[in-house]
């Protein structure tokens, strides 16, 4: 399970919030998705 301290997550954040991926783009591996989604959700 992943949080929004992983390193896999705070990779996957900045990826989407370059704009090189998209958050539909975020693999389906595990929360992975739901947190990157979370993290990018609360910056706003």
């Amino acid at each position: 399970m992943f949080n929004e301290n992983s390193g896999l997550v705070k990779v996957w954040v900045s990826l989407v919030l370059a704009g090189t991926y998209t958050l539909d783009q975020v693999p389906q591996l595990s929360n992975l998705r739901e947190v990157v989604t979370s993290v990018i959700n609360s910056m706003k």
